[in-house]
């Protein structure tokens, strides 16, 4: 930030100088060059006015002039800042589209799930037992045992399609999807799995399908990579926001030095979800000490529009 000091003191001096928009281009692209290296608006404020008030130290003699020449100026410098807050707002504004039509594709993923192949597996049941009639008992046996064989996969059917899009979470909630949840993967992957939070409470509903997604995921990556013996989910309001923690006693890891998408952390998929409800994601692990992902998403964004 320093090294630009002088560019902006000797851009704003040519501005004053001879004005144009050769002057305002200068202006434009040193915005650009800020925003590139990861300054904020604040900071580039300071840089204009650090730069004003050298000016106005040289030329002591009609500062009011000086400060209505800055305006131009100050705002060239400023719109590369608007430019990315207008992309970033539509990019906002398509991932919620995005994930308003994955959830409606995985929700009649789901119904045709549980219901064309529950309806199937019934058409076998009936062709076994009818078939079963007409055969001697060892051979009948047999095929009970098919047809339990097939009990399970209704079983595992029906479980899964809950688990893409549980109606339990519309209509008991949050926090009773999520124990829904928590047994199924508890059961499949042998480690102990526990929700703690308000049955009662309920939150709009863009903030309880993100939360049921990101914890979904957080559990696929513990059944993946952690080792872990026990998992410990938490949902809890905190004045105006609604913060969820996944909590395991793996074998860690180092978020600095993880790439995603090579290691199925898949913090990516988290972060976006994540944006369109102005919501934060924090990581806390080492390697060792098991992992903690932090997800906090104020109710008031999704109140004003989200939901």
């Amino acid at each position: 930030m320093s090294g630009l000091q002088g560019e902006f003191r000797q851009a704003l001096e040519s501005h004053l100088a001879q004005g144009g928009e050769a002057a305002l281009l200068s202006a434009y692209e040193l915005g650009r060059r800020s925003l590139a290296a990861r300054l904020g608006v604040l900071d580039v404020a300071t840089l204009v006015h650090d730069a004003l008030v050298s000016v106005c130290l040289a030329q002591p003699s009609d500062h009011v002039h000086l400060v209505r020449e800055v305006g131009d100026f100050a705002r060239e410098c400023l719109s590369p800042f608007e430019m990315a807050y207008r992309a970033v707002r539509e990019a906002n504004t398509a991932l919620r589209r995005l994930n308003d039509i994955l959830e409606e594709q995985t929700r009649r993923i789901s119904h045709q799930l549980h219901d064309e192949a529950g309806q199937l597996l019934a058409t076998v049941y009936l062709a076994i037992d009818d078939l079963a009639s007409d055969l001697p008992e060892p051979e009948a046996d047999r095929l009970r045992t098919v047809k339990g064989l097939l009990d399970r996969i209704e079983e595992q059917l029906r479980r899964l399609s809950h688990e893409l899009r549980p109606t339990i979470l519309d209509d008991l909630g949050l926090v009773a999807a999520l124990e829904f949840l928590a047994g199924g993967v508890a059961a499949r992957n042998g480690f102990k799995v526990s929700v703690h939070g308000e049955r009662d409470e309920r939150f709009p509903g863009p903030i309880e399908t993100v939360l049921y997604r990101i914890v979904q995921e957080a559990l696929n990556n513990v059944s993946k990579h952690a080792h872990a013996t026990a998992v410990t989910i938490g949902v809890e309001r905190d004045g105006r926001q609604v913060s969820c923690t996944v909590r395991d006693d793996g074998v860690g890891f180092d978020p600095t030095a993880s790439r995603v998408g090579a290691d199925g952390i898949g913090l990516i998929g988290i972060q976006e979800r994540l944006a369109p409800l102005g919501g934060m994601l924090t990581i806390d692990s080492a390697p060792g000490r098991g992992t903690e992902v932090s997800v906090l998403i104020p109710l008031a964004m999704s109140a004003s529009g989200l939901s």
